[in-house]
């Protein structure tokens, strides 16, 4: 992990990844994370870092407004903000970047219209603007007033120019958003491929057709951003009375919100009501050796339902466990079959007795519980859990799926067994099923990590949605609280003080687009060679003439009123503002009423037709 080497403690960042400082090594001056999936806001006191020259943080799920603060970084060279989730306009205060040479935006859902001040960048030499929802005209010339701002900020020009005057200006991409107009004509020199995908009015560019253009999205004015969702003042204070610098503050924002002390709180809220509610009882020892160790005794009215397996039962099972379909770092998967029963897929804990404490039994419950309460056909179903401690055993066990995985299938050759029509039933039943995960149980379920391994697929192809991934929750959850007690004598644990299976039902809905997407183009969700899939699909996903080129070529045939319907809620799914997407509900609905799956009129007549009505009968 990029961030496993910074400490908010350590008052020198110069050694953690990510950043470099000067030679001296008195200032940071690049901020370079790309591609690690942060998430969180944008500190407007990055600001205050006043010698950054580069701050590059391409490729990540950053989310919010561009902070009209980063106006203030005089020496920066270098902004990439590039495919991201941010939303918002683009502010003007950006044409205080003096030095600026390369601004990359491309790749998020900016919107209203492109700042004329932009001009004022006498240094400006790349900029990439594609992939967002700006509108409006591409700026040639102004002459609006630059007021002040209090934090004296802006320029004191009264005669703004546009992106003509920006005379170093040799590469720029303004593709793919909603701009009006024409071209100017200074801008000539550039490829016609920097304006295509656009609304302008120049007939030789393949341009968006006339209903997207109508349907543009409204621009947006500034706001003020939530506080809730953006606590950089609460951190701000605090740092102040610390004494700590401000580059220190901002790099903390970048990294996600702390929930340290709220924990601790309501631990010790827990403790104080142990003596009048039921418990768990963590009977805590020192051994000969004086290693702490921990028993726990099993919580019955967790389990009470659930069926526990002995290890020399599946050993029996699943031949000596020799038969491994799957591994992670973290586990094994075997395949199995249960005397006078069903198939069993089998996974195992790859971790040490030493090393597995009183928290990670207690999670370990919490999740066997979790899971042994899905009952949907479209849900893998948990058929119950060995724990034993002679020789130590972790395991869940599950109905196996016999058809393996839809990765499998779309990947390894086997591509052609999936037709148009059956690629369209297996959509509908993983939309059924995260629409049962989300809005029929309470609480609420999700998947750990949704796409295409975690949907194991039935002899008839159904689809089944396996949390494979939920060892990566147990272990995670109790890495948080696995250093809070120590000590002789004995803890009270309440079982609904624990913290619950992590929820992130925006997160399942993101990759249920990318799976969506992966499921009709027959390609990987990411390749070294050509980027992320949705990068990629984002060319055509708004083309309805160009959609064609999306779909797998294994395919023979295939319904275009279909693919404009995937392509659609493709589209809901992957929208910048996470605050926009559809619910799970809403989204199986669009794609049942929607799509067909019947087998087409014209291709009934083929032997693969023939053979698919045999299967699925």
């Amino acid at each position: 992990m990029v961030l496993s080497s910074w400490n908010a403690l350590d008052a020198d960042p110069c050694g953690w990844s990510g950043i470099s400082c000067s030679f001296a090594g008195d200032h940071v001056v690049k901020i370079n994370i790309t591609g690690y999936s942060l998430r969180g806001f944008l500190a407007p006191e990055l600001g205050q870092i006043k010698f950054l020259q580069q701050l590059i943080l391409h490729g990540n799920n950053l989310i919010g407004i561009i902070p009209k603060e980063l106006g203030m970084l005089k020496y920066l060279q270098v902004l990439d903000l590039g495919a991201n989730q941010l939303t918002g306009p683009i502010p003007p205060e950006i044409a205080n970047l003096i030095s600026v040479i390369k601004i990359n935006l491309q790749s998020n859902g900016l919107t209203g219209s492109l700042p004329p001040e932009l001009g004022n960048l006498k240094s400006l030499q790349e900029l990439r603007l594609d992939r967002n929802r700006l509108q409006g005209s591409v700026p040639a010339s102004s002459s609006s007033d630059f007021t002040s701002s209090a934090y004296g900020m802006y320029a004191s020009n009264t005669n703004l120019t546009g992106l003509c005057q920006a005379s170093e200006l040799k590469v720029a991409d303004f593709s793919y958003n909603f701009f009006t107009g024409s071209i100017p004509k200074c801008l000539g020199y550039l490829p016609s491929t920097s304006f295509q995908g656009n609304c302008l009015q120049n007939k030789d560019l393949r341009q968006r057709s006339s209903s997207l253009c109508d349907h543009a999205p409204p621009a947006r004015t500034p706001q003020t951003t939530n506080p809730k969702q953006q606590p950089a003042e609460d951190l701000s204070n605090q740092h102040r009375r610390a004494s700590k610098p401000a580059w220190l503050l901002a790099l903390e924002i970048v990294t996600g919100t702390m929930v340290g002390c709220l924990f601790l709180i309501a631990f010790i809220t827990a403790l104080q009501r142990c003596k009048d509610k039921s418990s768990l009882i963590i009977p805590w020892k020192k051994s000969s050796s004086q290693k702490d160790h921990v028993t726990v005794y099993i919580d019955s009215e967790m389990l009470k339902d659930v069926v526990r397996f002995s290890r020399m039962e599946l050993e029996v099972a699943c031949e000596d466990f020799s038969n491994i379909i799957g591994s992670s770092p973290d586990s094994l998967v075997y395949k199995g079959t249960v005397k006078g029963g069903p198939e069993i897929a089998v996974i195992s804990l790859c971790i040490k007795e030493e090393h597995w404490t009183g928290y990670l039994e207690l999670y370990f419950q919490r999740e066997v519980a979790d899971l042994a309460r899905l009952n949907n056909e479209n849900a893998g179903k948990l058929l119950g859990y060995c724990s034993e401690s002679t020789p130590f055993t972790r395991m869940l066990v599950f109905e196996y799926a016999s058809n393996g995985t839809l990765y499998e299938h779309l990947h390894y050759g086997e591509g052609c067994q999936l037709s148009w029509t059956r690629r369209m039933k297996i959509i509908i039943g993983i939309a059924r099923g995260l629409k049962y995960f989300h809005a029929e149980l309470d609480p609420p379920f999700t998947i750990s990590e949704l796409n295409s391994s975690s949907v194991y697929l039935t002899e008839d192809f159904s689809p089944k949605l396996v949390d494979f991934e939920s060892w990566k929750s147990i272990l995670a959850r109790s890495e948080k609280n696995s250093g809070s007690i120590g000590g002789q004598g004995a803890i009270c644990v309440l079982p609904n003080s624990l913290e619950g299976h992590h929820l992130d039902v925006q997160g399942n809905i993101y990759a249920f687009g990318v799976l969506l997407l992966e499921i009709i183009s027959g390609r990987p969700p990411h390749c070294k060679d050509k980027g992320r899939l949705v990068d990629w699909a984002k060319d055509f996903l708004e083309l309805p003439e160009a959609m064609a080129y999306v779909v797998d070529p294994e395919l023979k045939h295939f319904r275009f009123e279909d693919l404009n319907v995937i392509c659609e809620v493709v589209n809901l799914c992957i929208h910048p503002d996470p605050a926009k997407q559809p619910s799970m509900q809403e989204l199986s609905t669009i794609l049942e009423s929607r799509i067909d799956t019947t087998i087409p009129a014209d291709f009934k007549a083929s032997s693969l037709a023939w053979a698919e009505l045999a299967l699925s009968s």
